[in-house]
Order: C-alpha cells, then structure tokens, then sequence
C-alpha cells in the first residue's frame, strides 16, 4: 500500500512511526499492538471523528479499512486505560521540540520570543457518565418542565498553547484533579513541560487576570518564564494603584480608519501584595462599528446605518524589561492570549469534538484527550506547512482539509501509486 502523503509528511519531519513504535505496551498480551491502536485513533482524531465507534466503522470497512483493518472501540477503550499517559505527553513534547528546532515557532511580531498562553477549559459533563477522575457538582437543571437538583459529574482541564507562532501550537495538556485549582493546575503542567522542555522552550507566559497571583508569578519566574496577565478587581490595590496613576493623558496614540489605540506606560508600580514592584501598561481601544438600526415610519420599516463608538480599556501587568522595546508591546503580547480560545478552544471544541468524552474512564479518556491533541497539532502543521502553502487557489478550510485526509486514505487502495 502506498504511503499517505500525511503520515509520509510526518515520518519525514519527525520520525513519527518510530517514536509511537517506542511508546510502551501497557497490555500483557494485545491482540492489536499498542502502535496500531494508536495509530487508528490518531488518524481518526486527525480525520476530526467524534466517537470510537466511527473510527471503529473506519478501520472495519471506511478509510482506514486498508491502512488498520478491523479494530473494535471495546478494544481502543480497553488499550486505552491501561496506557499510561506519561509517554504520551513526552512525545507530545518531542514534537514540539522539533517545531522549534525547524523554526516553525518563530515569529516577527514576538521580536523572536516564545510566548505561550495557558488557559482552562471544561470538558465532558454529564449527570449520568462518571469515572473515578470526575469532579463533581451539584447543579439545578429542567426535566420533565420541572426545576430539581442533581450531581454532574465534569472534567476541566488545562492547556500551555504556543501563541507567538504563525499558528498556534499546543504544548501540553492536564486534567484537573478533584479539590485542585485551575492556577495549581496549571503550575504543575508547566513544571512537567520544563521538566521535558528545559526552563528556556518559553520566554513569556500570558494568562487572564486569574493567573495575576503572588505565589504563581513567582512560581512562573523560578521556572525561567517571563510573564504578562490581564489585571482586573481580583487584585484591587494593584489595579487602584494603576488606575490613578494612568488618569491622565495617554503616552501615546495609534490611529486608523476604524479604530484608535491609546496607551499608558508604568515602569514600577508597588504591588503590596507581593511586596515588589511590576511594570503596567493601560490601553484605551475605540473602535468605530456600524450598525444596522431599523426604525418605523408609519406603516413601513426604515433600515439605516449608524456608528457606534466601542470603548475597551485593559490593563496589563508584566516583569518583562522591555530595554529599547515599545511598551505597545506589552499590549500584543496580552491580546495574543485569546488565540487559545478563539482558536484552540474554538477548533477542538466544534471541529475536534473535545468535550465528545468518546470513552468515560479515568485514564483512557486522559489519553484519548492527549492523542486528540497531539493530532490537532500535526494535521494543523501540515495543513498550513504543506496545504495553505502550496496551493494555488482557495486551500479550504481546515475542516474540510479534514474531510480530504479521509478520502486520500481512499485512494490508496494496494498496489497503487
């Protein structure tokens, strides 16, 4: 059987068959080896299949009928929770060691930094599936048309996304225990990825206003990161302080057509809290929008447009020393934190059924998720290294470059080139 030009893409840049082949049995005697499972779900996740009873229909008689042949989805789910998720999250690391080291992680805006953004999501809720890995909640829903509370049972878990790249590239992924908080969470998922990546793979990790805690940031510091959050009411001195001493004239102002940016720069700012000083950067954005307002005249509708004027203002606080660099760049490192969730989030949650728990136990739905990123990451890099790239019109979008891995498995039927 011919090579699928996808996988053939990833055994060249990474030697992706030899490191899953490396990935421990967890099995004593498997009827499928670990690799070939793994491969089905992997190739199932990048063809974006909600459920392993698709993939299990693929592998039987779809597109992966020559590639896997016949493989049940009480097999994926039975190799799966007795995998153990460590391995996986070191390849996951490998690969994103490579990315840097082909350059795939620069950027120009970034003026050459690797900024990361780590942020939370919830995953597969339920009243009724739960495993013993479940946080649980006591939620008030409708059944029947009538109000009455019960257990849910959920997962959240948490992500450190590579932001400063031309696409976004996801680092590693961590389930949150019962009783743990999401900032907890968090600090120890970036202790494993230095653990795998070294304390220097990121130079500035940015959050919301959540992660603006004096034990995390200095966490985040002792780990070798520089860092930029959103500050909001959860730290009230700070944000007073700030507040006052950017009530005057902005130090500066960016306009276009639409939109004006103003912008204030703080070298020191005492936070108590913490008992240092931060640097802030306020920034004031007035966008000019138009919309459509209908109004009655008479017997008839009246439609017209009118601009509205859209006010944002943000503070950001940082220990970046900026030198010679602008402070608006504090301001684009900030807002390229909403790429994890208007991109990342977004594309898993609607396209690569993220919150489809697909299997409900304890460790096989951890490594499902894992696997699930991991083919998000590798069909995005060739989607935009090799499709977008390369082609010559409208390269479509990356759901349905999704659809076409699907039919290319199709066509390689055996013996054909």
């Amino acid at each position: 059987m011919s090579r699928h030009r996808f996988e053939a893409y990833l055994d060249k840049v990474f030697d992706f068959s030899g490191l899953v082949g490396q990935l421990p049995e967890g099995r004593q005697y498997p009827q499928h080896p670990w690799k070939k499972v793994f491969d089905a779900i992997f190739l199932g996740a990048a063809m974006q299949r909600p459920s392993l009873l698709q993939i299990q229909e693929d592998c039987r008689s779809g597109a992966l009928a020559e590639r896997i042949g016949p493989i049940s989805d009480d097999t994926f789910g039975y190799a799966m929770e007795r995998q153990s998720p460590e391995p996986i999250f070191a390849l996951g690391c490998e690969i994103a060691r490579r990315l840097k080291r082909n350059g795939v992680l620069r950027s120009n805006w970034s003026r050459g930094l690797v900024v990361a953004a780590v942020d939370g999501i919830e995953i597969c809720s339920s009243f009724v599936r739960c495993c013993d890995a479940c946080q649980q909640r006591e939620v008030k829903h409708k059944v029947d048309g009538k109000m009455r509370t019960d257990v849910q049972y959920y997962h959240r878990i948490v992500v450190v996304t590579v932001v400063s790249s031309p696409f976004p590239v996801p680092l590693g992924v961590r389930f949150q225990k019962e009783g743990e908080g999401e900032v907890a969470c968090a600090l120890a998922l970036l202790q494993d990825l230095v653990g795998h990546l070294g304390p220097r793979f990121v130079d500035l990790l940015v959050g919301d206003a959540l992660y603006l805690q004096a034990p995390f940031v200095k966490a985040v510091e002792e780990l070798g990161m520089g860092w930029v959050f959103n500050l909001k009411e959860n730290q009230p001195e700070l944000l007073q302080e700030a507040s006052r001493w950017t009530a005057g004239p902005p130090i500066g102002i960016q306009s276009e057509t639409d939109r004006e940016l103003r912008w204030w720069h703080l070298p020191e700012v005492d936070w108590p809290v913490a008992d240092r000083s931060v640097r802030v950067v306020k920034t004031e954005r007035v966008d000019q929008k138009r919309q459509i307002t209908v109004s009655q005249e008479g017997a008839h509708r009246k439609k017209s447009k009118t601009v509205v004027t859209q006010e944002s203002t943000n503070f950001y606080v940082t220990n970046f020393q900026l030198g010679s660099i602008p402070p608006l760049f504090i301001h684009q490192v900030g807002r390229s934190r909403w790429r994890i969730d208007t991109q990342v989030f977004q594309t898993l949650t609607a396209d690569c059924h993220l919150k489809h728990p697909a299997v409900h136990q304890s460790t096989a739905i951890i490594v499902l998720t894992m696997i699930r990123l991991l083919a998000y990451t590798l069909s995005l890099l060739f989607y935009q290294r090799q499709v977008c790239s390369h082609a010559r019109g409208d390269p479509g979008t990356f759901l349905e470059f999704a659809k076409r891995l699907a039919y290319w498995f199709v066509a390689l039927l055996p013996n054909t080139t």
